[in-house]
């Protein structure tokens, strides 16, 4: 008969050997976000961070790209297996990528500033005609947005022109006058305004109303393989929503660590774009509009596809 000694050793043993099995039992996941810096794609990390996604049976591994291009480049040649990216994107499968839409995670495009030079010529919006501004690209979203800002002020789609470079090469540049200002992640132009490089023109949010800002795209390889793993994918990630919006504390000290900000940052940051994450992931048709419109004023497809939502798929969101 077996003593109490005996008992605790062999219930250590089974916890041991629980952990063992439920480590093992973790799905690797390889997922990438468009850039490292931008508040928007935390989620991933606070997932992690908090096991959110363990809780899913997944272990996930994380890649940030320079750029939604590279990304879809990812994506396409089999480096990654979901992408977290702008919405604009979604033009690329109207040309072909072996990818889908499976959730719609932030919608405006609320943490997009225009940031200009703080001595600058440019005091409001109807300063811009004819300027340069700086985006990471003319075939972005950050691209768009200037395209949309300009028909907004009745200069036309190409009435601001569009300079593409990476933000801290923008920043320089409004520094030295070669541009007028550029379109940056609110924590980018935040930090520059308090360290009085730039003041914050605009915020895009109250530009762009119906707009998805990004989309989870997942490998048509994948939802043909392992459907189960992408319904789990979007679990994890609407469940580090729900956490985020009860814990903001906690959501702060991920974001100070990971895109190495202040608290005087990180926490108006949350509490401006909090509430534009999605809770269900859902896909709104005169976003959608918007986006077809989008593809276009960039030049991705000569017009707006007739039939957008057969690039998406609501299948794998969470049953609420």
């Amino acid at each position: 008969m077996r003593g109490p000694k005996q008992w605790l050793v062999v219930a250590a043993a089974c916890v041991a050997a629980f952990m063992s099995f439920s480590a093992s039992a973790q799905e690797k996941l390889r997922v990438g976000k468009a850039v490292a810096e931008a508040f928007a794609f935390l989620p991933l990390d606070v997932g992690v961070r908090q096991g959110i996604f363990k809780r899913h049976g997944l272990d996930i591994e994380i890649t940030s790209f320079g750029g939604g291009a590279r990304l879809q480049q990812a994506l396409a040649a089999d480096g990654i297996d979901i992408g977290v990216s702008a919405g604009p994107e979604l033009a690329l499968l109207e040309r072909g990528a072996p990818v889908k839409g499976v959730a719609m995670p932030f919608g405006p495009p609320v943490y997009l500033m225009l940031l200009v030079r703080s001595d600058g010529p440019v005091r409001t919006a109807a300063d811009l005609k004819g300027r340069k501004i700086g985006v990471s690209s003319a075939r972005s979203l950050t691209g768009w947005l200037a395209v949309e800002l300009s028909r907004q002020q009745g200069f036309g789609a190409r009435g601001i022109e569009l300079v593409g470079s990476p933000p801290r090469t923008s920043l320089a540049s409004i520094k030295t006058g070669q541009i007028d200002g550029m379109v940056t992640d609110i924590t980018f132009a935040l930090r520059a305004q308090q360290a009085g490089e730039g003041r914050i023109l605009l915020g895009f949010g109250d530009l762009v109303r119906d707009f998805h800002t990004h989309i989870i795209y997942a490998a048509n390889t994948l939802i043909a393989a392992k459907p189960d793993t992408v319904r789990r994918f979007n679990a994890g990630w609407f469940d580090t929503i729900a956490y985020m919006r009860a814990n903001k504390a906690e959501t702060v000290k991920v974001a100070m660590a990971v895109l190495e900000l202040p608290e005087e940052i990180a926490s108006p940051t949350y509490d401006k774009l909090m509430p534009v994450f999605s809770t269900d992931g859902k896909f709104d048709d005169k976003a959608l509009a918007t986006l077809g419109r989008s593809f276009v004023d960039l030049e991705l497809l000569p017009s707006a596809p007739k039939d957008i939502r057969r690039h998406i798929t609501e299948e794998f969101l969470p049953k609420r």
